[in-house]
This record gives structure tokens, sequence and C-alpha cells, in this order.
């Protein structure tokens, strides 16, 4: 069931707290060890939290997400619960502090089933570089979940928990919620704190919900979002969900289908998707008219050597003197600090370090890292002259839809392809949401991506939602029969 259903029979007491909270834990006991989703789950942790919230509903003081069993990513910091970033580096690393989104859930009273598993340092698109486990696709287990919020993805999906949190670097909640076919939302940079995630390019990371559909989402955002002291690069702006009933209906509005992410790299059957979602809008009273946006051709390149970079200089900390992992047969100082981070970090983060480290040093910072920023100014540059036309833009999450295990491409160049729909967007700082739009020949969902302009995420909230009123989906074929 969605939020506001169960906020409303928690209300009425036909159910309570205790009672939806057991009935996910039973389900996680259930169908997590075919599925993967979690590190960690906090069985005990959960129940006292149902508990509490049980004694706030019956008290008449239950806030939206009060009871409401939701789950985070490991790369956010919360009191009683491992944060590993899926790392060897971190393992065993319990955080004495909450990032200001797990407070302000926690505020409300909603309850933590435990950490969702995710790529190390959330550097992937498929979760496979996840140095615990591998988390599978509950639409077919020989499948990636996608990346790097895979797990969250998933583990909404199989209704292992109500909602999560993941974050979005470069299409991390879009694409597994596209490759797992429920709803993820990027919010605008600045919407929601950062403090608590353990960063990996500040200038891009972003905290956002996943969940069954645009609501769900927006009532997270509606918690999550706001100003924060702790983060300087936080705006002073509010969301509510009530500003999407302020958006009315697609009558009138103007979308754009963009060009540049409809090209031949795009299979098939997902460009026929997206195609039939447009003519879905068209039908809804909406005008739909293909943009142009040429610089989305670099963005590929712009995306790796700024978040590269900045990785490179957030991953510096990690070094085995204060926290992280520590060798024990380490001859000296230097020593020890080298097969730190040697043995620590998994291979896809070492590529990016020195990919990183390689466009910031001396003699090669001008060429690559400052060329990189300049040409993002161009892309921010390209979006603001499309939205003074568009209301919002279309276009896929991800050119395929989930790919097998078995078929993992082996050249990092061409697994960093896999993100050229949804990178720009977040070079660009703007919201941006994947609903599910339809299903190829094997059944596997495809995401329809939807951008707005900077702050509008009720708009973009708005527009998933009018698609996902007239859209029947399909249901994981693992869930089927069970519980």
């Amino acid at each position: 069931m969605d939020i506001l259903t169960l906020r409303k029979k928690l209300d009425k007491k036909e159910l309570s707290a205790t009672e939806l909270t057991k009935s996910y834990l039973d389900r996680i006991s259930a169908l997590d060890g075919e599925i993967g989703a979690y590190l960690y789950v906090d069985f005990d942790g959960a129940m006292r939290s149902a508990e509490s919230a049980q004694k706030r509903i019956d008290k008449g003081e239950s806030a939206l997400l009060t009871g409401i069993p939701v789950a985070l990513k490991d790369n956010l910091s919360a009191v009683g619960m491992p944060v590993t970033c899926a790392s060897k580096m971190l393992e065993g690393y319990v955080p004495p502090y909450d990032a200001t989104v797990v407070a302000k859930l926690r505020g409300e009273g909603a309850v933590f089933l435990g950490k969702l598993n995710m790529d190390e340092f959330a550097m992937g698109a498929s979760t496979v570089t996840s140095h615990y486990k591998k988390t599978k696709n509950p639409y077919d287990l020989s499948r990636v979940p996608g990346g790097s919020s895979g797990g969250s993805a998933a583990a909404v999906v199989a209704g292992l928990c109500v909602a999560a949190l993941g974050t979005d670097t470069g299409g991390s909640i879009r694409q597994p919620a596209s490759f797992c076919g429920v709803t993820g939302h990027r919010p605008t940079y600045g919407m929601v704190s950062r403090y608590g995630c353990i960063a990996f390019a500040s200038s891009l990371d972003q905290i956002g919900p996943l969940a069954t559909g645009a609501r769900d989402c927006a009532a997270m955002l509606e918690t999550i979002s706001g100003q924060d002291g702790y983060d300087q690069t936080s705006a002073p702006t509010e969301f509510r969900t009530a500003d999407i009933a302020k958006q009315g209906s697609v009558k009138g509005k103007r979308f754009g289908l963009i060009k540049e992410l409809m090209g031949k790299e795009v299979d098939s059957e997902v460009a026929a998707a997206i195609k039939a979602a447009a003519n879905f809008y068209e039908k809804a009273g909406a005008v739909v008219e293909e943009v142009s946006l040429p610089m989305l051709t670099h963005a590929v390149p712009i995306y790796y050597l700024i978040s590269s970079a900045e990785a490179s200089s957030n991953l510096a900390k990690f070094d085995g003197v204060r926290y992280g992992y520590r060798p024990e047969n380490a001859s000296n100082f230097f020593d020890m600090i080298s097969k730190s981070r040697a043995e620590g970090f998994g291979w896809e983060v070492k590529r990016r370090i020195m990919l990183g480290s390689y466009a910031l040093c001396s003699g090669y910072y001008d060429d690559y890292y400052k060329k990189a920023v300049k040409l993002c100014g161009i892309v921010k540059a390209e979006y603001a002259s499309a939205f003074s036309r568009f209301d919002a833009l279309l276009s896929p999450v991800s050119p395929t839809t989930a790919f097998r295990f078995d078929k993992f491409p082996d050249d990092p160049a061409q697994m960093y392809l896999a993100d050229i729909c949804t990178v720009s967007a977040a070079l660009a700082g703007l919201p941006s949401i994947s609903t599910p739009c339809g299903y190829d020949r094997e059944g596997l969902p495809i995401g329809l991506m939807i951008t707005g302009k900077r702050f509008d995420d009720a708009a973009v909230l708005s527009v998933a939602d009018a698609f996902e009123q007239g859209f029947t989906r399909r249901a994981a074929k693992i869930t089927e029969g069970i519980l």
C-alpha cells in the first residue's frame, strides 16, 4: 500500500505500527535471501521504533510518516546502524550522529528497517561493485537492479519497505528505478541537505526518494527537504505535497522530447515506450515537440572528469589513520596508508580516484578538469534555453532495460556510457524523475525520465503522477504468490 493509504489505516486504528513493521520484517526474512537488497536489518530497533510510533498515533500526534517502515541506502549515517558504503574500507563503522534526512524522518516517527546495498561509495550503475553482495533484480534474478542505489530500488519493488532513500550523483536513483520498475526522484540540487551522506562528488550528490509512485516520493520529499545549517549548499526552500495539486492537469503544457537522448544507442523497445508516453501526454492535451541540446552528447566525459576529480579529493581522508580499514602487516607509516587504500577500496573506486587525481594534477588541470567545468556551464545554459520554451523535458532513463550479470561489460568506458541519459540533468542541478512507462518483450521495466526547471520539483512530480494514473504496472515475478 502507498504511504497515504497506510497513513489513514494507521490513524483509524485499522492497523497498528507494530503489525505493519512486523509484516515487513517477515517479508524481508522470506524474500531478501534471494534478492540481497539489505546489508543490515535492524529487527529489534525497528520494532522499538514501531512501538514508539504507535504511542504517538494513540495520542493523536502522528505526522505524515509516523509508523511507516522505510529503509536507507548504506551511505547515509544513522545512529545505531553501521554505514559502510558497501566498502571494505568502512566495514564495522557505526556513526555517532544522524544525517539530516535521517533526523527529519526520525523526528516524524518513521520506522527504519535497515541499510540497503549499493555500488561501493556509490560508484557504479549495477550494484555489482559492492564489497559484500550482489543485489538481484526482482523482475529477473539473473539481471542487475541498476545502481548505485540498486538495493533501494529492489527493496521497494519487492515490498521489502514502503519507500527508501537513495542518492543520485549522475543517475543513481533514476537508473535503478527504471531497471526495477519503481519511481525514483532526484530533487533539485540544494533542495535536500547532504549532511551525513558520505560524499562521492559534492557538487553533484543529492539525496532523494524511491517509492511505488510519484505521490509517495512527494510525501518523502516533503519530510526531508529544506535548508540546513550543516550544509551550506542547501537552499532556503521547502517542498510541500500540496504544491503538486496547484500544478493542475498537463493540458496546455509544453514538453520537449530530447533529440540527443533518443539516438541509435537507445534500444528500439525503449524508444517506442518513450514515444508512447509522449503520445499519452499529447492525448491529455499537452504539446510535445522535439528539442535539441547538442552539448548533451559530451555530458558523459564532462561528468566523469568532474565527479572523479571530486571523488579523489573526498576519499583522500580514508587512509587508515583516524578511521577506515587498516592493514595489520604494514612495515611503516607510508606502507600502512598505501596498503589501507589498496586493500580497502575496490577496483572501480580506485579507478575513479586515479582518473580524478590525474585530471587535477599540475599540467593537466587546465586540459581536463577546468575544461570540463566550463563545458558544464554550457550544459546548464542549453537547459535554461530549453526551459524558456518548455515546461518539462522527456527522455529515456537508460538506453536499455536491465542487463544480465553474465553480460556485464568488462570495458569501464562501455559501462560509463550507460549513464548517457541521466548525467546531464545532474550536471545542471535539475529535478529529474524516473517513472515506469512500459515493459520490453521479456517483461522488464522501461523508465520515462521527466526533467524540470530548478526548484520546480512539484511540476516534475505532477507530470509523473499524471502519467502514473493512466498506467498499469506489472508486479515483479519474485513477489508473485509469496506472502
